[in-house]
C-alpha cells in the first residue's frame, strides 16, 4: 500500500483532480449533446414539418454551404490574427482588439447586408399581398370585400361620434359589358372597366371610395355627401363616359351605364345598401341626365 504522502500518490491525486475538473467542464457539453441526440431520435412533429418544407437534399446542400462558410471564416480569422501578430509582435492586446474588430466587421457586414436585402424582398411581398387582397387587378380600385369593410367601418364609427354626417352609396353598372366581351374579346371589356374607373376617380371628391363590386359594376361611397353632391358627381361621370371614345377593329365602340344610389343616415348593412343601390340603377333610364337616389329611413 502506497502512503498518502508518497510522490506517486500525490501525482495520482493530481491526475484525479484534473480528471474530475475535466469531467465537470465537459458535463454541460455532454448534456447538450445528449439532449440534441434524444430530440433527433424522437423525430417529433417539428422535424416532420421541417422535412416537409425542406427536402433532405436541400438541407444537406445548405449544411455543406454553412460548413464551408464557417471554415472559410475560421481560416480567414486565424490568418488575420497571424498577420497582425507578425506586424505587431510586441502588442498582443492591440492585436486582439484590432483582430476582433476586423473579424466582427468582415463577418457582420455581409450578414446584415444580406438580411436587409431579404427583409426588403419580404416587405415587397407583403405589400404585394396586401395590394392583391384589397384591390382589383384590372381597375386598380378597391375590391368588394375591402369596400364593404370600409363602409361598415364608417357606419360603426358614426355610432360613437355625432360629428360624422351620413353617406351615399352609388352603383354604376355597364349594361353592354357582356356584349363587348363576346364581340371584341375580354381585353376590351377590361379596357372599358379601366376607363370607367378612371372617369369615376376623376369625378369624385377626395376621400370618396371607388370599388369594383362585380364584373360589370363599380361602386362609389360618398361619406358625408348630400344628394346634390351625388347628382353633381353623377353628371360628371356621364359627361366623362360620353366624351370617351373607343375603336375596336376599326369600328367605334360605345357603352352605356346605369346609375343608382342610396342615402343613409343611421345604422345600415352594406349588403342591404348595395341591393337598394342596384335596384335604383335598374329602375333608372340609362339615357337620363340624373339618377334616382333612395333615402333609407333612419332606425
Amino acid at each position: 500500500m502506497v502512503p498518502d504522502n508518497h510522490p506517486k500518490a500525490v501525482r495520482s491525486g493530481k491526475q484525479r483532480c484534473k480528471a474530475i475538473n475535466f469531467t465537470g467542464f465537459l458535463k454541460p457539453v455532454l448534456s447538450g449533446l445528449c439532449l440534441a441526440y434524444t430530440e433527433l431520435q424522437n423525430g417529433d412533429n417539428s422535424d416532420m414539418i421541417l422535412q416537409r418544407r425542406h427536402p433532405s437534399a436541400t438541407i444537406v446542400k445548405v449544411l455543406w454551404r454553412a460548413m464551408l462558410g464557417a471554415l472559410c471564416a475560421v481560416v480567414g480569422s486565424v490568418g488575420l490574427v497571424l498577420v497582425l501578430n507578425l506586424l505587431m509582435p510586441d502588442r498582443p492586446f492591440l492585436v486582439g482588439f484590432v483582430g476582433a474588430a476586423l473579424i466582427s466587421a468582415f463577418v457582420a457586414f455581409p450578414l446584415l447586408f444580406a438580411l436587409q436585402l431579404k427583409n426588403g424582398v419580404v416587405r415587397n411581398m407583403q405589400e404585394n399581398a396586401t395590394q392583391a387582397a384589397r384591390y382589383d387587378s384590372v381597375t386598380k380600385t378597391l375590391n368588394g370585400t375591402a369596400f364593404a369593410a370600409a363602409v361598415e367601418h364608417f357606419v360603426d364609427r358614426r355610432k360613437h361620434s355625432a360629428a360624422d354626417a351620413g353617406g351615399i352609396v352609388i352603383a354604376v353598372i355597364v349594361d353592354t359589358l357582356d356584349d363587348i366581351g363576346r364581340r371584341y374579346g375580354l381585353q376590351w371589356a377590361d379596357t372599358v372597366m379601366q376607363s370607367l374607373a378612371s372617369i369615376i376617380q376623376s369625378s369624385v371628391r377626395r376621400g370618396d371610395l371607388v370599388a369594383r363590386l362585380a364584373t360589370n359594376e363599380l361602386g362609389i361611397f360618398l361619406p358625408g355627401a348630400t344628394i346634390e353632391n351625388a347628382h353633381d358627381i353623377g353628371t360628371r361621370i356621364r359627361a366623362g363616359v360620353s366624351a370617351a371614345t373607343f375603336s375596336a377593329d376599326g369600328a367605334p365602340l360605345s357603352f352605356a351605364i346605369r346609375l343608382g344610389g342610396i342615402s343613409f343616415d343611421g345604422p345600415a348593412d352594406f349588403t342591404h345598401l348595395r341591393q337598394l343601390a342596384d335596384q335604383m340603377a335598374f329602375e333608372n333610364d340609362d339615357e337620363s341626365d340624373g339618377f334616382p337616389i333612395s333615402v333609407l329611413p333612419a332606425a
